[in-house]
């Protein structure tokens, strides 16, 4: 069953990544919005993958949809109303360093791994030169958000150091390119660097989220072995 749903998973992946270029090459919402919608439906069909193999551990990849719902949201309110949408995507992010800590519970120490990306980033943001942010509320909101994602970020290299395997792996490109997508999205708006920002931003943005919906069907956990034992069995 798990290559069923493997092979969906490429197929959804390709068209997502159509969808990606088709975008930044028209540049039509609509086309934003299905594509988005994509790696959403992608989170959907790896959780029915767990429900149908009746595990018990599926509070990870609940709260992981959740979060790629919220990303969507964001993807798509963004282009009409830039705070809102940055909310939404805050709130994305939030969902989704839960679900690293369902993975690994929280610890201190991962506020650390977090201050050593969002330090410099808030830094980056307030001092350099090349942004004009046009008022000193959207400065703020985007020192909020880096610190948010930046957290997300930490949380998932924290993740890494407790434990390197498939999973863990994968969330941690998949939020480094997240990061990277973003810092891109803040110096094509308020650096406007040109072109090839927007081209890097959107690049990297889907298959970022095609890796966070991805992880879902690489749950890894203690009793992976009795999942494997129970697909066997349907």
């Amino acid at each position: 069953m798990k290559n069923k749903f493997l092979i969906l998973n490429i197929i959804l992946s390709l068209l997502i990544i159509v969808g990606d270029v088709c975008y930044i090459e028209i540049g039509q919402l609509w086309i934003k919005g299905v594509t988005s919608a994509g790696f959403v439906l992608l989170g959907a069909v790896n959780l029915t993958y767990l429900i149908l193999l009746k595990s018990d551990k599926i509070k990870f990849a609940i709260i992981m949809l959740i979060g790629l719902v919220f990303a969507m949201l964001g993807d798509i309110v963004l282009n009409i109303h830039f705070i809102s949408g940055a909310i939404l995507f805050a709130i994305g992010h939030v969902f989704y360093f839960l679900a690293y800590c369902n993975l690994f519970a929280f610890k201190w120490i991962d506020l650390i791994y977090g201050a050593i990306i969002f330090i410099p980033s808030v830094l980056f943001i307030t001092l350099a030169p090349i942004f004009d942010f046009g008022g000193v509320l959207m400065e703020i909101v985007c020192v909020v958000y880096a610190i948010i994602i930046s957290c997300m970020v930490g949380k998932s290299i924290s993740n890494v150091v407790k434990e390197r395997n498939p999973l863990t792996i994968i969330l941690l490109v998949g939020s480094i390119m997240f990061f990277f997508s973003d810092l891109m999205l803040l110096l094509n708006v308020f650096g406007d660097l040109g072109k090839i920002t927007d081209i890097l931003c959107l690049a990297t943005y889907y298959p970022a989220q095609i890796l966070l919906a991805f992880s879902l069907l690489n749950y890894w956990n203690k009793n992976n072995n009795d999942l494997a034992k129970k697909e066997q069995l349907q």
